[in-house]
Formats: structure tokens, sequence, C-alpha cells
């Protein structure tokens, strides 16, 4: 895997992530997710659709990177997933990870093609600009996929552990099971990266995105531990 889709993949990445739940504390505030056993249909669920969805973006973007397109085809990158995106909470969640990626990603992978990106796209969506950041230094499509689709999973688990207490060892088991579905969902993104951005695809995810917004109306009620 290129040495840049692990640094974005990595906890300690300070791209903002450790701040969002992907809708597992909006589930577990609902009692859906309370133990273990409930945590693999939850992530399995997540990868599938919301995670599918951030891998087919970032597989195009890193495509898009390596080819050094017009300044446009990253304002039509964007646009694709924000209309892929029903859900205005799940869209400030994205572009606010997107933001701080951003962020970090001038400073360590200093670029042409990136500075274009974020000309076009200046709160570029998570996936677009992870994505891209990949395709800069050399990785594949593939790779770009791995790293936001690992991070589906694997930022909900992390916050499982905080929120709930659960054995960290039992919740890292459940994500490493997720293993075989992990290369099959970027096996798919990768096959469509380079796809005409209006033919990605588009799988959708209404519980999470409906989770969303409720964790949003509830986080201006009360405090909440995660901002999404």
């Amino acid at each position: 895997m290129d040495p840049v889709a692990l640094i974005l993949s990595d906890s300690r990445f300070p791209g903002g992530g450790h701040v969002h739940s992907g809708g597992l504390e909006e589930a577990a505030a609902r009692g859906l997710v309370r133990s273990e056993r409930d945590l693999p249909g939850f992530l399995f669920g997540r990868l599938r659709t919301a995670g599918f969805l951030a891998a087919a973006f970032a597989a195009a973007s890193a495509h898009a990177a390596a080819r050094a397109v017009e300044r446009v085809h990253w304002r039509r990158l964007d646009q694709e997933l924000d209309a892929r995106t029903p859900s205005l909470a799940q869209r400030e969640a994205s572009r606010a990870q997107g933001r701080g990626t951003a962020r970090a990603g001038r400073a360590a992978w200093p670029s042409p093609v990136l500075s274009q990106l974020l000309a076009e796209t200046p709160r570029p969506h998570h996936p677009v600009i992870s994505g891209a950041l990949v395709g800069i230094s050399g990785g594949s499509p593939f790779d770009a996929a791995m790293a936001v689709a690992y991070l589906a999973v694997s930022g909900p688990a992390s916050a499982a552990v905080r929120l709930l207490g659960l054995d960290p060892f039992a919740v890292n088991a459940v994500v490493a099971r997720l293993a075989g579905p992990l290369r099959e969902v970027c096996g798919e993104a990768a096959e469509t990266a380079g796809a005409d951005p209006a033919e990605l695809p588009a799988p959708a995810s209404p519980a999470l995105d409906l989770f969303a917004e409720e964790h949003a109306r509830h986080h201006q009620e009360e405090v909440r531990l995660f901002a999404s």
C-alpha cells in the first residue's frame, strides 16, 4: 500500500477525523449499537454504502491527480459527490474533514496539482482531497480507495470504544474481519476510477443520512462527544 495512503488512514493524521463518529454516536444513542455483537452489522453496512461512495470518489481523484486533469474536473468531481450526499450534515462533515486534510496535505505534499484543486474547490470533500494526495504521491486508485474505506470503518469502531467502553481487542477483531470486504469494495471503486464524474457509483445510505441530521439537531441542544 502506498505510504501516503497509510499516513492518511492513520488516526494520528491531523485531518480532524477523530471528531467524527460516522453515525455511530447517533446509532448508540438510539440503542442500535450496544455491544461488540452489534458492531459488525453497522460497520459492514457503512462500508458498503458511505464507504463505497467515498472509495469510488477517492479512486477517481487519485486517477485524475496522476493525469494532471483540467482544473474544472476537480469542480465536477466535488459537485458529483455533493449530489450523492443528500444530507447537509453529511456534506458539512465531509467538507470539514476535507479542509483539515487539505491543510495538512499542503504542508506535507505541496504540488501544483493540489494548488489547482484547492483553487477550484477551496473546501473539498474529504474523499476528493484524500484521493488527490495519494495520486500526487504516485499511489494507485486502489490505494486511495483503501485509505478512505478503511477510515469509514475504523473511525466508527474507535468511536464505539470511546462512547460505549467496548473491549478494544474485540472491536479491533471486528475491523480485522472486514479485510475481505474492504478489498472487494476498493477493487470495485478502482475499476470505476477513470469514468466520467457523472458516471461514478451512487450507493445510498438513507439511515446514515437520517442519523447525521438527527445528530446535528441534537448537537445544538445538548453536548455530544462527536461533531457527527
